[in-house]
């Protein structure tokens, strides 16, 4: 080999050469400073330091812990001030929440541990201790002695389930909200058992500021457990199968089959537009037409590009529901009655120029369509109206 050749070997190596480290820093020193960036990254999206506390997340209390730890150290202070724009580390013990009992350590053994054998920043999720407290009263069951007086309420359940009287819902959580109701008389199913609200106890409010109660809850398999509501509620949602049951159909109105004799009425559908109004388009996700048809709600879409009614733009259909034996006039009115709250303000110019302003649109999330049209079938709608603030129905007083 050459000097030459040898000289453009080099030359590429170099071009692999690891950094100098700057400043001349030490591995701990590096590792101090790494630290306490994460720390501020966590500064830089909650605006506030990270908390001690058993029901705040798992990383919170580790960079609380953490942090504890920079501010006591003289030689991580030196290191660090110079570093600290957001005035961590003139703060004192992260707190407002009773201290932590673990150290860092012991945070990170729980991560590890929480995690298995992966890297532990895929973790998804750590329980905290309100879930914990949680699971542990769904798993608290005892025999139910009066389970006699409820066996027939089973019974007629089963019953009602077969021939389709009643059917069974997801249970829905939407931008980390309770959205379900719970009431006395309702049916559930919950870890592979039908679960009955046998009673409901005083309304009070809870240290996190929501409000709650006590249940007496009565499963199939005769046991049952005095539980509070939102530790039920969190059971349901985690339960990949939990499932609420409706009450019984006062009629073929949403049927997914006519029964026969039943004339065909038409069609509520749910739209989602296309159009680049900004106004359209900061709402998307949440803005939906709701309509009801006699006809086929593809043909009924067909020029919507060039119909006001549907913004002047092209639209998605997300949602169908075939209804019988009703008066489409009337069921229309009563679901914008519902939104009324909720409807979209805003004017469009049609293709000649002239103003229109839609009347069928609303500010309204998708699930909570699906529960009013639950509400209606089952005959409880009156007792609700929209929340636009809460985004959720809400039972009128």
């Amino acid at each position: 080999m050459t000097d030459l050749d040898l000289d453009e070997l080099r030359a590429e190596l170099d071009d692999f050469a690891q950094p100098d480290k700057k400043g001349g820093r030490s591995a701990r020193e590096e590792r101090i400073i790494a630290g306490f960036e994460e720390i501020q990254r966590f500064f830089e999206k909650h605006g506030r330091a990270p908390q001690h506390g058993e029901d705040n997340d798992i990383f919170e209390r580790l960079y609380a812990v953490r942090l504890d730890r920079l501010r006591a150290l003289e030689e991580c202070r030196s290191l660090l001030v110079p570093l600290d724009y957001q005035g961590l580390l003139r703060g004192t013990e992260s707190a407002s929440a009773p201290e932590e009992s673990v150290d860092e350590d012991e945070l990170l053994a729980e991560l590890r541990d929480a995690a298995g054998a992966s890297d532990i920043t895929e973790l998804r999720h750590v329980r905290t201790s309100a879930e914990k407290r949680a699971a542990e009263e769904i798993a608290n069951r005892e025999k139910c002695d009066d389970f006699e007086k409820f066996k027939p309420l089973f019974t007629q359940l089963q019953n009602d389930l077969n021939s389709g009287v009643r059917t069974t819902r997801p249970f829905v959580k939407d931008a980390g909200f309770l959205k379900a109701d719970i009431t006395k008389g309702q049916f559930f199913i919950l870890g592979g058992q039908i679960a009955y609200v046998a009673d409901v106890g005083e309304t009070f409010k809870a240290p996190n500021g929501e409000f709650d109660a006590r249940l007496r809850v009565i499963y199939s398999n005769g046991t049952e457990s005095n539980l509070l509501r939102r530790s039920l509620q969190r059971a349901l949602y985690k339960d990949e199968a939990g499932r609420r049951i409706t009450e019984p159909t006062a009629g073929p109105l949403f049927a997914d089959e006519n029964d026969d004799g039943d004339l065909a009425s038409g069609t509520i559908y749910v739209l989602r537009s296309k159009s680049d109004h900004p106004v359209v388009a900061a709402h998307r996700d949440v803005l939906h037409k709701i309509g009801v048809t006699s006809g086929d709600v593809e043909r009924r879409i067909a020029n919507a590009k060039l119909d006001p009614t549907f913004l002047m733009a092209e639209v998605e259909v997300v949602a169908t529901y075939e209804l019988y034996n009703v008066n489409r006039t009337k069921l229309e009115n009563l679901i914008h009655r519902i939104f009324g709250l909720a409807q979209l303000d805003v004017e469009i110019k049609d293709r000649f120029g002239n103003p229109v302003i839609p009347r069928e649109w609303f500010l309204v999330p998708l699930f909570v369509v699906n529960e009013a049209v639950d509400r209606i079938k089952d005959g409880t709608i009156t007792d609700y109206k929209y929340d636009p603030k809460a985004a959720a129905l809400v039972r009128v007083a």
